[in-house]
């Protein structure tokens, strides 16, 4: 039987000019919606598994459109809840060679910023879940959402489900009153998995110093909060906006293991890349022992970078051939 995975966070409608031009130069916009865990929701469903997000609306045309999106790409949207009156946005600028890719974003007094705790029924969402997933850009939009992120975590611990959060800083987001140093340790000491950055472990949770390596912030991060199992992370060197190269780590509490890096020598659009492989990690942890696991998520963050819009809509079969060494991208018959 699949597996299920809940994941809870803000959906943005998303515009950027056509090709790569910069925003000067456009006359009009290209539109997808995203959002970083409703990207691994929507990731894990092409690669097979049950997956629903949780998510509040304007209840207008555009609350219903962004809806729809998600049921075209095979998520259960029955826990999308509507009120307020803002969708919110961001408009991307795509870079290209040495040209970096810029975002500007519109989503204060959007109308999931305006969530507010007791909003959702955690228990009805997560029944049958075996798995919970958020992110740290959703503590950081409002109080209600970090409250709402809170319940939801606290209620998979109680029902016996498996929580990871992807929880790298973003110091310009918090602007309702509390720094994410206030917050984010009580969202994830209740984790189970944390995938993070050596800066970002540094910057919320003030562990260690400038040049330690990962795995020995990873082991205090552990050390701090004893429930994690598992510390994930990524290395990405950027050689140009149009070619990248990445590998994956763990730290497991006993031993640290990495994969080979990728070489990604035509990116096609960067969005949505590290939560492609929050979603392998996902899907490979469910599935595998810990270095296929990390495997899968390398290769499913490579070919995100592939593939247009927010989402990682590859199939099970093409991670696994890169997973094992297929690099060719032959036509397939």
């Amino acid at each position: 039987m699949a597996k299920k995975v809940i994941t809870f966070g803000e959906v943005m409608m998303r515009l950027s000019p056509p090709g790569y031009s910069k925003f000067a130069q456009a006359t009009s916009f290209e539109l997808a919606y995203g959002g970083g865990e409703a990207n691994v929701a929507i990731s894990l469903a092409y690669l097979g598994m049950k997956a629903a997000h949780v998510t509040r609306f304007p209840d207008n045309a555009l609350g219903k459109a962004a809806t729809q999106f998600l049921r075209k790409h095979w998520l259960s949207t029955e826990h999308v809840f509507y009120g307020g009156d803002m969708l919110g946005k961001y408009f991307l600028e795509k870079g290209a060679v040495h040209r970096p890719s810029e975002v500007i974003y519109e989503r204060e007094g959007s109308s999931f910023s305006l969530i507010a705790p007791g909003m959702v029924d955690w228990e009805a969402v997560l029944k049958d879940a075996d798995w919970f997933h958020w992110t740290g850009i959703t503590p950081a939009i409002s109080e209600g959402a970090a409250m709402c992120c809170l319940e939801g975590i606290k209620t998979a611990n109680r029902m016996g489900i498996k929580v990871s959060g992807d929880i790298n800083s973003r110091k310009n987001m918090w602007k309702f009153g509390k720094s994410m140093q206030e917050v984010m340790p009580e969202l994830v000491q209740n984790c189970d998995v944390v995938i993070s950055s050596s800066r970002g472990i540094r910057e919320i949770f003030g562990l260690g110093k400038a040049g330690d390596k990962f795995r020995t912030l990873a082991e205090q991060l552990m050390y701090t909060f004893p429930r994690i199992e598992k510390v994930v992370g990524k290395t990405r060197k950027s050689i140009s906006a149009s070619h990248q190269q990445i590998h994956g780590k763990m730290w497991d509490g006993e031993k640290y293991v990495k994969t080979e890096r990728l070489n990604i020598t035509h990116v096609i659009d960067r969005v949505g890349t590290g939560d492609a492989f929050a979603a392998g990690l996902i899907y490979g942890l469910l599935h595998y022992e810990d270095i296929e696991a990390l495997k899968f998520a390398s290769a499913a963050c490579a070919l995100k970078h592939t593939v247009p819009g927010d989402a990682n809509m590859v199939s099970l079969e093409n991670v696994l051939s890169l997973m094992q060494g297929d690099t060719s991208g032959a036509i397939r018959r």
